[in-house]
């Protein structure tokens, strides 16, 4: 039966609750018409689905679902998917731009006589208050109200952005500060698996898909939705009703078998399998888990899995919903007669369960893992694939501090890395007794102690700590329980917990120069832990609740005490952070502390306990008790018997329900928040927060012609792995930085900077922040460190802002150079923005990560990728030469040949080739248009316009 025949006839009808019938696109039809089906893997099908249902978009039509008759696992098709999405996921760090674009769209729209109100999601957008809260205050009960009064206190402007932003937009939802995590809001709450909408034809029924403007997104892979991270540039045009256009991936399937051994964790697994596929290279695939040790894997240890998907690479890490899927959905608090109807959708459409060895043929390439193979391990100290088995970490770490900066090592001189320095209130005074700090953050009497000793220290402005205590390299000034990734799975937090009370018991205590926190993901966490009878182990151990958002993870740990600071930044000392976390790029978690390692929360309470990263935690004693014997990991480690007794005593449906029915009432302070109303946003000249950005203003009706780059410089020249968190600005905001001179002449005290962070919705902090993290190495001026250049033909050496906007005015164009994996890590689109501010027209690597490179694209900045065999090392390049990128014009192609001409300063040319990294006819467009909200802005006002 022919394509045509069969599309207008593909609905089918399968009882829903309440005595209704949920009304679908059926998949099994479209087998009747030829298409393979039954051959895909399970997160293809989701995804035919969505091009299958709207066959009749103009974007779409009968070619483009034919096109999957010639899917083959080792060969798919090289032609773009379409891809609707159900519903998009936002966090303010990456929602507030967006939705100041979206506000600018409205302006300029009404300035050029269109109809402002067109632009609304088309979409129901959730956007989850969760990357603003900081760690000022902790090791208190008051810790959590105190941080929670501060974060409403410094965004203020910015909540009443988005105060305002969930009254003007349709279908945008704000859930406010104080209700968790993003991702594990979206897997214990916002899910649905199956999504219903009213539409001319009545009401249909189809899969819950989404993007997210957070890498994490895949979390929800682990519920079996099909959703991934794009950049807020991408999830603006799926908001305005553009289809996410998808390149046909390779499906790498992933065999688990065996189980687990005693005492490993979901945390181990992740990062054994970050480590391994990261190594195979699965950049830009799907990644989908089959096999019985998949099928055996809890909900969360799969959602802790799907989580880490950016961490290896891959585009989606994918677990086919099954019946432990819906055990889950019921555990949290869904009603059951509606989650037994989605299992039957989800049968009808031949995606219910995990497929086993037979089912091998689906995908490109079959990777084995044994799970029990498995061993406890930490990540670090600067990359997440970096995997230290536990018992080797004490070897790893001693050649780590000793080895040359250039092989990736501290370069510390051997009799120095043992040395150990005595800290108290100041290194210049007698001993004495700790004497009480002139300006706490808390008052000592809010302190809580334990034994007569501090369990944890506020930040003061003076120190706490004994003249006795000593720290050196390695010392752990850091341990936080924090992030998505961990903080959704009970059973790494029970096991926390336990830890925590059998360390109480031995009388072990905190190193007081360890700042402690539990920053949960949800509200359920806490409750369950008080369930079990755990959270006054883990508050006796300094680990209050500081907050429900990411915080240490995203670079929101707070500052450390001051003598403290003082102490590394004298001494130079590489002192360490532990998070469970699935980020620890440089300078990412705290710009003292320069190594940083993921572990599980259990191990992140072994390590605030020892103090130190420099030792085997499996063989040395972790501390001792009061009466001087010692305490090993083995003693104060849960059993598994242990843990599965804590975790039923803790578990409670009713518990997710009352948090989540109840999820307004979260945050006080936000309720009373008053901001503007209106359709158009009234911006103010004098906000340092909230800006008018420059990407519409005067925009022409038609782009106007690409062109080739003639006569450009250089702006850097970056090495491999340059991450997002390099490139777009992150973290506090230094004073002596082109964005702290801007706030200071905006009359901002330093102590009011806020992070670069908070401040995205303002394009002159943000364009400033861009390439001017502190550990960026521009090899331009190699030995310098932070967001330096060269400008030329001057040589006068300058920040990269200062030199962009000198070139800007002597109208010369930019190009960046990179070596391999340029633009890893979080999906954040000021990453390419602030690129395409500074004048950059063109990157040039040797390779990229997947959002950031379709993020470029989607500011009109051209990603090329080095061919021929050539490497950046090979080029030689000094920042001295002028250069020119030609082929691009009249008519730019996907993955088109380019030549890059390299002038040197002697005169010769030599010509290098380049591949335009345009993936398909509509990126063609986009960056035909200058990017995708010129091209969005262009439609809108063409049909916005009266008559």
């Amino acid at each position: 039966m022919s394509l045509s025949t069969v599309l207008p006839h593909l609905w089918e009808e399968i009882p829903a609750p309440n005595g209704q019938t949920w009304r679908y696109c059926s998949l099994a039809r479209l087998t009747e018409a030829g298409l393979p089906v039954r051959q895909l893997p399970i997160s293809l099908r989701v995804l035919l689905e969505s091009v299958a249902r709207h066959w009749d978009h103009p974007a779409v039509g009968i070619e483009r679902v034919g096109i999957w008759t010639q899917w083959k696992p080792d060969s798919p098709p090289t032609t773009d998917i379409p891809f609707f999405v159900s519903r998009v996921l936002l966090q303010d760090f990456t929602g507030v731009p967006l939705l100041v674009d979206l506000a600018a769209l409205r302006s300029e729209l009404a300035r050029q006589g269109g109809d402002p109100l067109q632009v609304e999601p088309v979409v129901p957008v959730d956007l989850v208050i969760d990357h603003s809260v900081q760690v000022d205050f902790f090791g208190s009960p008051e810790a959590l109200q105190k941080n929670m009064e501060r974060e409403i206190e410094r965004n203020h402007e910015r909540y009443q952005f988005l105060k305002w932003s969930g009254e003007a937009f349709r279908g945008l939802r704000v859930i406010p500060p104080g209700v968790g995590i993003v991702h594990q809001v979206n897997l214990e709450y916002l899910a649905k698996l199956v999504c219903e909408r009213e539409t001319p034809q009545g009401r249909i029924t189809f899969f819950d898909t989404l993007v997210g403007t957070d890498s994490h997104t895949t979390m929800i892979n682990g519920l079996g939705v099909l959703g991934w991270g794009v950049g807020g540039i991408e999830a603006e045009a799926s908001m305005l009703g553009e289809p996410l256009w998808v390149t046909f991936p390779r499906v790498i399937g992933v065999y688990l078998r065996g189980e687990l051994p005693l005492g490993v964790t979901a945390t181990d697994l992740v990062l054994h399998l970050t480590e391994r596929l990261r190594r195979y290279g699965v950049v830009g695939s799907f990644v989908e888990f089959f096999g019985p040790g998949a099928t055996a894997l809890s909900v969360p240890d799969r959602a802790t899995i799907a989580n880490m998907a950016p961490e290896y690479g891959a585009t989606i890490a994918y677990f086919p919903p099954d019946q432990r899927v819906a055990e889950y959905l019921v555990a949290t608090g869904r009603p059951r007669d509606w989650v037994a109807s989605v299992a039957s959708y989800c049968q009808a459409q031949g995606v219910w369960g995990i497929p086993d060895w037979e089912h091998r043929t689906f995908y490109t390439d079959v990777l084995e893992v044994d799970l029990g193979s498995v061993e406890p391990s930490v990540a670090g100290p600067r990359r997440p694939q970096d995997r230290i088995p536990l018992a080797r970490l004490k070897e790893r770490w001693q050649k780590l501090l000793q080895a040359p900066v250039a092989e990736g090592g501290y370069g510390i001189d051997a009799g120095a890395a043992s040395a150990r320095f005595p800290f108290g209130r100041s290194q210049s005074e007698p001993p004495g007794e700790p004497t009480e700090p002139a300006n706490p953050v808390l008052e000592p009497s809010e302190v809580e102690m334990a034994d007569d000793h501090p369990v944890a220290l506020s930040v003061s402005q003076e120190c706490l700590f004994p003249r006795e205590i000593h720290i050196g390299h390695g010392s752990v000034v850091i341990a936080a329980i924090t992030s998505c990734t961990n903080t959704s799975n009970p059973s790494v937090m029970v096991a926390a917990g336990l830890v925590a009370k059998h360390a109480v018991e031995r009388g072990l205590q905190v190193a007081p120069y360890v700042k402690t926190s539990l920053a949960p993901g949800s509200r359920a966490v806490p409750l369950y832990l008080k369930k079990a009878g755990l959270m006054p182990y883990l508050e006796r151990l300094g680990f209050y609740v500081v907050g429900f958002g990411c915080t240490t993870c995203i670079g929101n740990s707070g500052p450390l005490d001051p003598c403290l600071e003082q102490l590394v930044a004298e001494q130079k000392l590489v002192v360490a952070s532990v998070l469970s976390g699935n980020r620890n790029f440089e300078a990412r978690i705290h710009p003292a502390v320069r190594a940083n390692f993921l572990c599980s929360p259990p191990l992140v309470v072994a390590f605030a306990l020892a103090g130190r990263i420099d030792c085997n935690l499996l063989e040395e004693p972790i501390g001792f008790t009061p009466a001087g014997e010692p305490v090993y990991l083995r003693d104060i480690w849960p059993s598994q018997e242990e843990l599965w007794q804590a975790l039923a005593a803790a578990w409670d449906a009713e518990l997710f329900r009352a948090v989540y029915d109840r999820w307004e009432e979260a945050s006080p302070a936000w309720k009373e928040l008053q901001g503007p109303t209106g359709p158009l946003f009234p911006w103010r000249e004098e906000s340092t927060y909230i800006a008018e950005p420059p990407f519409f203003r005067g925009l022409s009706p038609e782009p106007e012609p690409v062109t080739d780059i003639l006569g450009a410089r250089a702006l850097a020249i970056l090495g491999d792995s340059i991450t997002t968190d390099h490139i777009s600005p992150a973290g506090s905001i230094r004073k002596d930085s082109p964005a702290g001179q801007y706030l200071l002449q905006k009359g901002v005290e330093p102590k009011d900077f806020n992070s670069y962070g908070a401040r995205r919705g303002n394009h002159e902090v943000m364009v400033r922040g861009t390439f001017a993290n502190v550990r960026l190495r521009n090899l331009m001026t190699p030995e310098l460190e932070g967001g330096w250049t060269e400008h030329q033909p001057s040589g006068q050496r300058m920040s990269i802002f200062e030199a962009a906007c000198r070139y800007r005015e002597e109208g010369i164009p930019l190009v960046i150079f990179a070596g391999k994996e340029y633009g890893a890590g979080s999906s954040r689109d000021w990453a390419a923005k602030g690129t395409r501010l500074l004048g950059v027209r063109a990157i040039v690597a040797e390779s990229f990560e997947r959002i950031h490179r379709s993020n470029l694209v989607g500011m009109g900045v051209l990603p090329c990728t080095l061919e021929g065999g050539f490497r950046l090392p090979t080029l030689g390049l000094t920042g001295k030469e002028v250069f020119s990128i030609v082929g691009i014009e009249p008519h730019p192609q996907p993955r088109a040949p380019l030549e890059l001409h390299i002038h040197a300063p002697d005169g010769t040319i030599r010509v290098v080739p380049l591949r335009a990294c345009l993936e398909g006819t509509t990126e063609v467009e986009y960056f035909r248009h200058g990017g995708i909200l010129p091209y969005v802005f262009r439609k809108l006002l063409n049909r916005a316009k009266p008559g």
